[in-house]
């Protein structure tokens, strides 16, 4: 077999777990919105085992919903054009660096928030070479959009 067919086997096996891990994910519905979850628990394993970020990344999707966890390891300066966005990122349980963008115009900041911080998450992924971002990680004012969270310190941020 060659390294090509190799890479395209992979990528096909990578896309099927993704896909089963969506149906499953969302209780069977099709054409529902793209869901990878995994409860926070499951995610706390060894490296890589139950953290739906690593599945994303490496099936390189956008536009689906994640819910995991990851650990602050750098906090980044507000974006402050158009909605205003705190910005930081976490490292999930497998390593993968995300950019979350939290919507501070309509949820409330995480005031405080420290690097070495846990943070819960559920929001849309949208891959990038350098791991991914999520938003979306609050309610949606006009209804049309699931809602997603941030959970940190005790308290859900949505």
């Amino acid at each position: 077999m060659t390294r090509r067919a190799r890479w395209t086997t992979v990528v096909v096996v990578v896309d099927l777990v993704a896909l089963a891990v969506l149906v499953l994910g969302r209780g069977g519905i099709p054409g529902g919105p793209a869901a990878v979850v995994a409860s926070p628990s499951a995610t706390a394993g060894s490296a890589g085992a139950g953290d739906p970020v690593r599945a994303l990344f490496e099936g390189r999707r956008s536009g689906a919903e994640v819910q995991g966890t990851g650990v602050v390891s750098r906090i980044l300066p507000d974006d402050d054009d158009g909605s205003r966005h705190q910005k930081f990122i976490l490292t999930t349980p497998s390593g993968i660096s995300i950019l979350v963008a939290h919507n501070i115009d309509i949820a409330p900041r995480l005031e405080g928030l420290s690097t070495g911080d846990r943070v819960d998450f559920r929001g849309d992924y949208e891959w990038n070479e350098k791991g991914g971002t999520v938003h979306w990680t609050h309610h949606d004012p006009s209804g049309r959009h699931e809602a997603g969270w941030l959970a940190w310190n005790g308290r859900t941020f949505s």
